[in-house]
């Protein structure tokens, strides 16, 4: 058989990889976070997938589709509509949810908590400890299995505890821990 006549496969190199939950681990999420996502993932579904198929039938209508722009990049759009559908399916269904204001009033570190805490060199930082999928970085919130996470996890206010950095072992001390109120 001629080679011009198989199908190469789609390469597979931008598939959305979920983000490695420790071994035993769950995935944990606030309400908020599982409503945002769930959000997107219905937002895909009933508004953007079906102005994309609108489009790609469209293109498609218009004859030659190996030089339609809209055609061809209306397709490559709905594969990543398609592939993100099924990374938020799959993760909204081993979501736990966890509501960090039932801690509100605790001085421990736990889920949902917003901790303040000073390190070795008098840098005072705050973070906010969340799920993997709602976790951001640059709004100071930080997943539940990361490093500084893991340090400050069931801590107190008062507490030093020690987190292993590249740069070798930092002492951390909690200053504030805060909830959101119920």
């Amino acid at each position: 058989m001629n080679k011009a006549f198989t199908k190469e496969a789609e390469p597979d190199d931008d598939e959305l990889v979920p983000a490695a939950l420790p071994a035993g681990g769950k995935n944990y999420i606030t309400p908020h976070g599982y409503e945002s996502l769930r959000g997107e993932l219905l937002d895909l579904i009933d508004n953007e997938r079906p102005k994309v198929v609108e489009l790609v039938h469209w293109a498609a209508s218009n004859g030659d589709r190996s030089e339609n722009g809209d055609y061809i990049y209306g397709k490559k759009r709905l594969r990543e509509i398609d592939r993100r559908i099924r990374f938020l399916t799959q993760r909204l269904k081993i979501a736990e949810i966890s509501n960090p204001s039932l801690h509100h009033g605790s001085d421990q570190v736990f889920f949902g908590a917003t901790v303040t805490y000073v390190d070795d060199g008098g840098m005072e930082r705050t973070v906010t400890i969340l799920g993997i999928d709602e976790a951001n970085s640059a709004l100071g919130q930080v997943s539940w299995i990361s490093p500084v996470a893991r340090a400050l996890l069931k801590s107190r206010i008062g507490d030093e505890v020690s987190l292993v950095t590249p740069q070798g072992l930092q002492l951390l001390e909690v200053l504030r821990v805060e909830y959101p109120a119920p």
